[in-house]
């Protein structure tokens, strides 16, 4: 079995009859449906979504053995995971972020710059944070401008650090 991914995270209960609102971190929020059961990251518990519809900005789902709002309340957090094999193949330039954690950030000239620790979308695109050896973390645009080569094979991503980043400059107070 391959390494598990997180798919999903259960919040909190939704009615009383054991249903939780359900955030999923797939292209596809319905797809979690279909990867078959969603485990702990442990795998000590494992999850069958029987039933699954959209809400505002989540899922209701309803899970096999959880028919109370107390037995859904206790879930609240629990985040669920699949074996990576489970997932299906990216096409190219397509990436799991978890295939991206952990790989050496270089500049052009094969400098290294950090590691990736994160990747990031608050709703305007995708953001790669890079975790230098010593200083603050780099949150950057994941687009082909800033990061041309990801190579997963050498376990390495190329960063084309921008020029000028809006905002640089120290605000002057009056």
């Amino acid at each position: 079995m391959s390494a598990p991914i997180c798919v999903a995270r259960i919040g909190a209960a939704h009615g009383v009859r054991g249903a939780v609102k359900l955030w999923t971190f797939t292209e596809d929020p319905l797809a979690v449906k279909e990867y078959g059961p969603l485990m702990t990251k442990d795998g000590a518990r494992q999850f069958e979504v029987t039933q699954v519809r959209v809400a505002r900005d989540h899922l209701v789902a309803t899970l096999k053995g959880i028919g109370t709002r107390e037995d859904a309340e206790r879930l609240n957090g629990l985040e669920l995971y699949v074996p990576r094999d489970r997932l299906p193949e990216t096409d190219d330039d397509e990436y799991y972020h978890a295939d991206l954690i952990g790989l050496a950030a270089v500049n052009a000239a094969d400098e290294p710059l950090g590691r990736v620790i994160a990747i990031h979308n608050f709703g305007a695109g995708d953001i790669i944070e890079i975790a230098p050896a010593k200083g603050a973390t780099m949150l950057l645009p994941f687009t082909n401008a800033v990061v041309p080569t990801v190579d997963l094979a050498n376990g390495r991503v190329v960063i084309e650090l921008p020029q000028e980043i809006e905002g640089d400059e120290a605000p002057t107070l009056t």
